[in-house]
């Protein structure tokens, strides 16, 4: 047994041995607690509130995790303070079904759902900022600024939808959706805190929340930076000592009156870039959205929404030879209505306006080399049907009309069966599509002379990718305890690839790959105190190694221990082996596990401050085995390895807090 699957299974082993002890030593709930969404301490909420939170992603309105029409996975605001993570990256590699990836030609930092990742981006995984989707739209799907800059300490919580969601959100919620849900002004609550390591590491976050009437105002920031990691590189010009630096910020704001409500977004994402030889990236995102809510009546609730994203990359060296922006700005009318006391419908209508262009400065005069721009638009309807009062069914729809492609419809369907309080059946059946990117419709790039290589070419006749899933899932939510176990089938038509890409390269429609496999996520509360949470995946695909990078099997445990005090966390997630990689320049990617920790201890009565001025020692570790991770390069070249994780980082530092109810 190796080295990382020994610690990993030490982690679960060690959690199961001090819950046991937890178990006896304290066999109370605790008081009751109020609502799950409610923005407060988690330590004061009762178990099944911890466990049974309501969610709003699969459906656009609040339901049960055990109602809602998706296999769902919530990151609750207790993990969130329990575990902790600088980074969006780090916390949703905990999990289920979620691997982190990277892609050297495109973005260092991505991930993958249920082991598909068929492009070298992330356009398989919509992002949502509070229910408003956010993309970019001329690669495809650059996600690296978001998982690396988000400012995480303003999250209530996450919800991951595992499987399609194009019928309630469009292009792009292909194989998961992930929504992050913001904090809201509960009173006035202002919070900074400041983290270092060595090699000039540093981890600042701050967030202020002030509510005045039914005026409420949210905002945070964020930066966070890395040790420089001074790697050997070997590239196809020979090799180099590339010294790879790692820097990030970002901030969010958000304003509520009304039901009138402006939120925006930024976030900025440095580091490496591997195209041949090394160079240095600048991803960029703005996010904005302006939103109005309507309660039509006493079961009809409206929503107007205008959502505009910009997202750039520009290079501050030489390498990677390129500048991109894409626009991407949509109008939106979304309703919930209960039509009976067993009806359900969502239904609405958007319309979007893409635009993008990619400059190339690899020699003067400077080369425009992809220009675009397409309308869309969309009509959507979701029924929930309690057709008897175990058994409700699930149906809908989204027609599209994208540019010029014509019209495409993707349905879904199913049925969710609880044959007792506890237990829930989910036999699910979803659609989803993601629209070709500008670049792939309208790329026309001849290399200059003096650097040669393939040329490529985009093709406006493209489909878009689609998708169709099956899922089984049996769950089981019990006042202490989490659990479900699934089956996925996953079949992908009209993949878009680069053909004859040594050549002349065009990007076209080409063939199907089949996902399938297990899934099992268990959280678990042993009492107030200890928690504990794991999950497994295991998946195939009919394509073989060289269609995708992610590991057939994968598995993640943490332990986590908090009083009023006190937290003290460990979480540890294994990633199987890859094959094909035997011939790498570059260290050869394989089976790793990346083991995080969290120690916060409340410093206030040593500091002699009030319940409302909290003042926290914080230690932070990232990688705390110091393993380098190489991960498979197996697009830009195939058969070699990437630089991913340079090793351990710990950071060391203060959070003080200003609370006012």
């Amino acid at each position: 047994m190796t080295t990382n699957k020994r610690r990993f299974w030490l982690v679960l082993l060690l959690a199961l041995c001090l819950g046991h002890e937890a178990v006896a030593a304290d066999s109370g709930d605790g008081p009751a607690g109020t609502s799950p969404t409610a923005p407060q301490d988690p330590f004061s909420l009762d178990l099944a509130s911890l466990l049974d939170s309501k969610v709003i992603t699969a459906s656009k309105f609040p339901e049960r995790l055990s109602d809602a029409p998706g296999v769902m996975s919530v990151i609750t605001r207790d993990e969130l303070r329990r575990f902790g993570g600088t980074t969006l990256g780090e916390i949703l590699d905990r999990v289920p079904g979620l691997t982190l990836s990277t892609a050297s030609f495109t973005d260092r930092s991505l991930i993958a759902a249920r082991g598909d990742q068929t492009q070298i981006n992330g356009g398989h995984i919509l992002f949502l900022i509070n229910g408003r989707p956010t993309r970019e739209i001329l690669e495809g799907g650059l996600i690296g600024d978001l998982l690396e800059s988000f400012p995480v300490e303003i999250l209530e919580r996450i919800e991951v939808i595992r499987g399609p969601g194009s019928v309630l959100y469009g292009s792009n919620a292909y194989s998961a959706v992930v929504n992050l849900i913001t904090r809201k002004a509960d009173g006035e609550e202002v919070e900074v805190s400041g983290l270092g390591g060595g090699g000039r590491a540093i981890a600042s976050a701050g967030e202020v929340l002030l509510r005045h009437g039914d005026l409420s105002v949210v905002g945070a920031g964020q930066f966070h930076q890395e040790p420089d990691w001074i790697a050997p590189v070997s590239t196809p010009y020979g090799p180099e000592q590339a010294v790879i630096p790692y820097r990030s910020k970002g901030a969010y704001f958000e304003t509520d009156y009304k039901g009138l409500s402006l939120m925006s977004s930024y976030t900025e994402y440095n580091t490496d870039y591997l195209e041949g030889l090394v160079g240095e990236g600048r991803w960029r995102r703005g996010f904005t959205d302006l939103g109005y809510k309507v309660k039509a009546s006493a079961t009809w609730d409206m929503n107007f929404d205008l959502t505009y994203t910009r997202a750039t990359l520009d290079a501050k060296y030489y390498i990677p030879f390129i500048t991109r922006v894409s626009n991407d700005a949509l109008a939106e009318w979304t309703n919930t209505l209960a039509l009976t006391n067993k009806d359900h419908l969502t239904f609405g209508t958007l319309y979007d306006y893409i635009s993008g262009q990619e400059d190339f400065f690899g020699e003067s005069p400077m080369m425009v080399i992809s220009q675009g721009r397409r309308p869309g638009g969309a009509f959507y309807g979701q029924l929930e049907h309690q057709l008897l009062d175990s058994v409700a069914l699930i149906g809908g729809f989204q027609a599209n009309k994208i540019g010029g492609i014509g019209l495409n419809v993707v349905p879904r369907g199913g049925l969710i069966w609880k044959p007792a309080s506890q237990y829930s059946v989910k036999l699910l059946y979803s659609g989803a599509f993601r629209a070709p990117s500008l670049s792939e419709n309208f790329m026309d790039y001849v290399p200059p002379a003096n650097i040669g290589g393939p040329g490529l070419k985009g093709n406006p006749g493209l489909s878009p990718e689609t998708v169709a899933t099956i899922d089984l899932a049996l769950s089981y939510q019990g006042k202490r305890l989490q659990g479900e176990l699934g089956y996925f089938h996953s079949k992908q038509s009209n993949d878009i690839i680069l053909a004859n890409a040594t050549v002349a390269g065009e990007y076209v429609n080409q063939g199907e790959i089949t996902f399938q496999g297990g899934e099992l996520e268990g959280n678990y509360y042993l009492g107030k105190h200890l928690f504990l949470k794991g999950s497994a995946l295991y998946q195939v695909n009919d394509g073989g190694s060289s269609l995708t990078p992610i590991p057939n099997a994968s598995g993640k445990a943490g332990i986590s221990y908090q009083d009023n005090k006190l937290i003290v966390s460990l979480f540890d997630a294994y990633e199987g082996p890859v094959s094909g990689y035997a011939g790498a320049l570059n260290p050869k990617p394989g089976a790793y596990s990346l083991l995080n920790g969290q120690l916060r201890y409340d410093l206030s009565k040593y500091m002699h401050a009030g319940p409302h001025t909290p003042v926290a020692l914080v230690v932070h570790g990232e990688n705390l085995a110091n393993r380098a991770v190489w991960l498979p390069d197996w697009k830009d070249v195939p058969g070699d390895s990437i630089f991913y994780n340079r090793g351990r980082t710990v950071y060391f530092g203060i959070e003080v807090g200003l609370k006012k109810e």
